[in-house]
């Protein structure tokens, strides 16, 4: 009896050890990876830099996502990608995106604006005795279709310009080289940059949001049911994004600028050198003393304000639906 029960509770000791072994070959559901696919508003540039440099740098790692880089294009529509679920989350290039889907009642929101200022630029040739954005009424300028119900909903109501200056911009600086009485659109971090390199000459160079337009840019936008059903993923990509950034600025940016290259072949390492300069100067990022990623309730009703009194909205409109500032805040104990 005493041989029965001693091998007994051998064999439940060894049962028990076997059980012990097999599980930490199990990873717990809470500990694997998040998925996210992340879709950009364009092809990889130093304007995204913040987020692939938390990619390449591991900080969005550290906070339990598994990120995926979906780059942007002339093809690709990010708030059609979002309503669809065919991506976890996506950037919104300025703030009509937002309100756009607000109006069409699409469940989507902006969590977190990486560029304090939107980095769109009317240029014009020296000389031509333009220094402010007020002298450019009645001229010639070259924008792209989508700047047409965006930036220039602004200019219009500011300085009274009119629809009749506007001429096609097809992203060719070919145009605006040839005619120096024209004025184009573009980033400050971009174009500019281009027309010294291929015409010669520095433009004179307006970003509107010196003079006033109280758009954000660069924002990450997120399915209400991600926001609903994982919370803390949306506050982990908002708080990875935010490290990026920082680093991408003001550290090393060699490991985001590695994927951008590898994303884009197109793009060059003067090009990202650049822009990286110009955002610093700029303050396109960080400004104002804000936290990288802020965004207020005070800009987001002016910038309302605006676009509601030049009929692009109904003045009923629930703005406030289209974004949230709880992921900005640490989260709570």
């Amino acid at each position: 009896m005493n041989g029965l029960r001693l091998l007994l509770v051998a064999a439940a000791g060894l049962l028990a050890a076997a059980c012990s072994e097999e599980k930490p070959a199990e990873t717990p559901v809470s500990k694997r990876p998040t998925p996210i696919v992340f879709a950009t508003d364009w092809r990889a540039q130093a304007e995204q830099g913040g987020f692939y440099q938390a990619l390449a740098t591991g900080e969005y790692a550290k906070r339990g996502l598994d990120v995926t880089i979906l780059q942007g294009g002339p093809s690709v529509n990010v708030p059609q990608l979002l309503a669809s679920g065919a991506v976890q989350m996506g950037m919104g290039s300025n703030s009509f995106i937002i309100l756009n889907l607000a109006s069409e009642k699409v469940p989507v929101t902006a969590v977190a604006a990486f560029m304090q200022k939107d980095p769109q630029v009317l240029m014009a040739h020296p000389g031509q005795g333009i220094n402010s954005l007020a002298d450019m009424k009645g001229r010639p300028i070259l924008l792209g279709d989508a700047s047409i119900t965006a930036f220039w909903v602004w200019l219009k109501a500011k300085y009274g310009f009119t629809d009749d200056q506007v001429r096609k911009y097809t992203f060719n600086p070919g145009p605006f080289l040839a005619d120096p009485k024209a004025i184009q659109q573009g980033y400050v971090t971009s174009e500019p940059y281009t027309i010294e390199q291929q015409g010669g000459f520095k433009p004179e160079v307006f970003l509107l949001a010196d003079e006033g337009y109280p758009g954000y840019a660069a924002m990450v936008l997120a399915p209400d049911s991600l926001i609903a059903s994982d919370p803390d993923a949306v506050r982990a990509f908002v708080e990875g994004s935010a490290a990026g950034w920082r680093s991408y600025l003001n550290g090393d940016p060699e490991p985001g600028d590695a994927l951008i290259l590898k994303d884009n072949p197109e793009m060059t390492p003067a090009l990202l050198a650049q822009a990286r300069e110009k955002m610093k100067a700029y303050g396109i990022v960080e400004s104002g003393g804000a936290e990288i990623g802020a965004m207020t309730d005070a800009r987001w009703e002016e910038f309302f304000r605006m676009a509601s009194q030049q009929g692009v909205y109904a003045k009923d409109l629930d703005f406030r639906k289209a974004y949230s500032l709880d992921f900005l805040k640490p989260a709570a104990p």
